[in-house]
């Protein structure tokens, strides 16, 4: 029989600054999506996340901080693939934006990732910081892109409306509205959110 002092006691592993980091990001979320940007604390973070509160401060410099570099996190890699798709060569509007609308689908509706949009929405009337960073770092380059799409594809004589590139709103109304919809009435009337996108782009390119 060994003796108390023989017994080895597994040590916890160490996280590494990053990994710190990255679990912070992701108590954020919880917290931020349970409890609205708000009513959030950042001790609240500290203890899902599983580190004291002071080691927020090492990454983050404080709560709209931590929610700016969450919404960076979340989204910018969505960005980034969207981009690469919109600069595909010869690939024609209705395609492109049917590829766009499957990944937003795909890497926002069916991911917590919505839940950023809606904290947005619902927060940013009375945090107007956070509605201008997102507007900046999210809305304008998503913009950006589909007027980019448009316009090529009407400078290669494509059936598309000219006003489409002066406002792209009219592509993301929907991605917003699916949004929207998911929180409020999933349960109670289910929104076929491929077949609506797949309709709405036909309009867009057709109508």
């Amino acid at each position: 029989m060994k003796s108390q002092a023989s017994v080895s006691v597994p040590k916890k592993r160490r996280l590494s600054p990053e990994q710190r980091r990255q679990a912070i990001l992701k108590a954020g979320m919880d917290v931020f999506a349970a409890q609205g940007f708000a009513a959030s604390k950042l001790d609240s973070v500290a203890d899902q996340a599983g580190v004291a509160k002071g080691t927020i401060y090492l990454h983050f410099k404080d709560k709209q901080d931590l929610f700016e570099q969450i919404i960076l996190e979340a989204i910018g890699p969505i960005l980034t693939r969207l981009d690469s798709v919109a600069q595909l060569p010869d690939m024609p509007t209705d395609i492109l934006l049917a590829k766009v609308f499957q990944h937003f689908r795909t890497h926002v509706l069916e991911t917590n990732k919505k839940d950023i949009i809606r904290l947005v929405m619902t927060e940013g009337p009375r945090f107007p910081a956070i509605a201008t960073f997102y507007h900046r770092e999210v809305i304008s380059k998503f913009k950006a892109l589909l007027s980019a799409i448009v316009k090529r594809g009407i400078e290669r004589g494509e059936n598309i409306d000219p006003a489409l590139e002066q406002y792209p709103h009219l592509i993301v109304a929907p991605l917003l509205m699916s949004v929207i919809w998911d929180g409020l009435f999933a349960d109670i009337d289910p929104l076929n959110v491929a077949g609506m996108l797949e309709a709405h782009q036909k309009l867009l390119i057709q109508g």
